[in-house]
This record gives C-alpha cells, sequence and structure tokens, in this order.
C-alpha cells in the first residue's frame, strides 16, 4: 500500500502545515486499475492508490500526463469499475454512476437542444421535484453563476466559459455530496479561465461542497486547494499529500505571495523527476 505523505514538522504559520484530522467524505482504499489495449497488452494505470477526501474540502489532483489523474476521477464517478480496491462516499461503496456525485468535464457536455434554464434543471425534473422547487434552485445556480440574462440561449450561443458555467450551475443544482472537476477550465484561454477561476471559488466559499478537481496547473491547484494530492508517472502512484495551509478567501493576485510561492516550489520539486507520457 502507499504511503500517505503529508507534511508535517512545520511551523504553525507554515503553509504547507499539517491540518487537524477531519473525518473523509471520500475514502479510496488501495485502489488498482489495470485495463487491456487492442493490442492485447495489459497496462497498469494505476497502482495501489489510497486517499481520504475529508468532508467539504477543495481537493486537487495534480501529475504528469498520462498518470493517471483522470481514471481515477472517473472511478470515483462511478463511471469505470476499479481492478481492485474500492472507493467510499460516506459509508456507500461506488459501484456505479449516481446522483450524489456532479461531474463536470473540460469538454462542454450541454445538451444542445435545451436552453440554459433547461439544461440546469435537467435533473431536477428527472428527480421529479415540484415545479416551485425547481424554478427556486434553478434561479438561486443562474444568479450566482452570472447566468440569469442568458436563461433562454442555447449552448451554441455561448462562449466556452459561459457554457462551463451551466455546467456548474446544472451540477450544483442537483446537490451532489461531491463535485469531482476533470480539467474543466483547460480549454479556455488564460483570461476567461481566471475568471472562472474566481467563479468558482466564490461559488464554493458560499456553498462548501466537497471538490475533486482534476488540473495540469499548480498555480490553479494551489489557488483552489486546500489539499493536493501530487501523483507519480505512470503507473500512478500517491507521491505525496500537501496539505495548503493558505488563508481564505484567495484571489489571483495571490499568486506572487511568499506562501503561495513556498507551495509551488514544493509541488515542482515533487514533480521535478517525474516522467511525462500521453494522459489516459
Amino acid at each position: 500500500m502507499t504511503a500517505v505523505t503529508a507534511l508535517r514538522g512545520m511551523p504553525a504559520a507554515d503553509p504547507i502545515a499539517s491540518a487537524t484530522p477531519v473525518a473523509p467524505r471520500l475514502r479510496i482504499e488501495d485502489v488498482r486499475l489495470e485495463y487491456t489495449t487492442r493490442q492485447g497488452k495489459t497496462v497498469l494505470a494505476i497502482d495501489d492508490i489510497s486517499i481520504d477526501v475529508p468532508d467539504n474540502q477543495f481537493a486537487v489532483i495534480v501529475g504528469p500526463s498520462g498518470c493517471g489523474k483522470s481514471s481515477l476521477l472517473y472511478l470515483v464517478a462511478g463511471l469505470n469499475e476499479p481492478t481492485s480496491g474500492r472507493i467510499l462516499l460516506g459509508n456507500e461503496e461506488v459501484d456505479g454512476p449516481g446522483p450524489d456525485r456532479g461531474m463536470v468535464f473540460q469538454s462542454y457536455t450541454l445538451f444542445p437542444w435545451l436552453t440554459v434554464r433547461e439544461n440546469v434543471e435537467f435533473g431536477l425534473k428527472r428527480r421529479k421535484l415540484p415545479q416551485a422547487e425547481r424554478d427556486e434552485i434553478v434561479n438561486r445556480y443562474l444568479n450566482e453563476t452570472g447566468l440569469a440574462a442568458f436563461h433562454d440561449a442555447y449552448p451554441k450561443q455561448l462562449s466556452g466559459g459561459m457554457m462551463q458555467r451551466v455546467a456548474i450551475a446544472r451540477a450544483l443544482a442537483n446537490d451532489p455530496k461531491i463535485l469531482l472537476m476533470d480539467e474543466p477550465f483547460g480549454a479556455l484561454d488564460s483570461q476567461t479561465r481566471n475568471s472562472m477561476q474566481k467563479l468558482l471559488l466564490r461559488v464554493w466559499e458560499q456553498h462548501k461542497k466537497t471538490v475533486l478537481f482534476v488540473t495540469h496547473d499548480i498555480d490553479e491547484a494551489i489557488l483552489l486547494g486546500d489539499r493536493i494530492y501530487v501523483m507519480t508517472a505512470r503507473p500512478g502512484r500517491l507521491k505525496e499529500e500537501v496539505v495548503v495551509d493558505i488563508p481564505r478567501p484567495r484571489s489571483l493576485d495571490m499568486v506572487m505571495d511568499p506562501e503561495f510561492i513556498a507551495v509551488k516550489r514544493k509541488i515542482l520539486e515533487l514533480l521535478k523527476n517525474e516522467i511525462k507520457d500521453d494522459e489516459h
């Protein structure tokens, strides 16, 4: 079993000091993932990973391309099954997709034939909530994500950033136990990405959902995360858990602060000797 190594023994003011243990919302226990290629070759993608994500915390996974970051997220989502090990959400073992997990992908997974409002309302209608309750929930998230003026627009009429706002609003509207985000801002230009990071920080501060977020961007990981799980190159193992003790609320201008730079230097050092490969 791969040991989870947190950064400990630091002074209280250190930004990567240990936090008080909290009961986990998500528990990944000894998870291993193998798959077979079309040529019949067996590939070990994830090797014996164990992670505890505390309730209401923003957890981020970083690592070299091909290390299995997205594969791990898909296992938590129930879209794939681990070869061995198990994943628990609360006290329930994950055995398939479910409404207790909201998923936001890098690609814009909206229903093109539905308006912004109808996309956000989709899961609520499937749950057969009363119309008045649906309207209240949808209006709340349209307002929080700055989409109220675009409620009747169709996805093809929106920018990439606006479509991701819809995807986030739709995921949150279903009140999931955990929000899973796979490089959600990776396809956006720098300015739009910064805007979306600020939006996500604001919405997370309001709702304090447990989040598991995959990114290649170290600055993004530190800006958003309470803790960062650093993975090795394939086969993906947990190299170290870095607890980010930078006070909230956070803003983009923190990237030049000494505390921020200290955390970034630590993560870059952890990743320095990892081999890059194609993401899977």
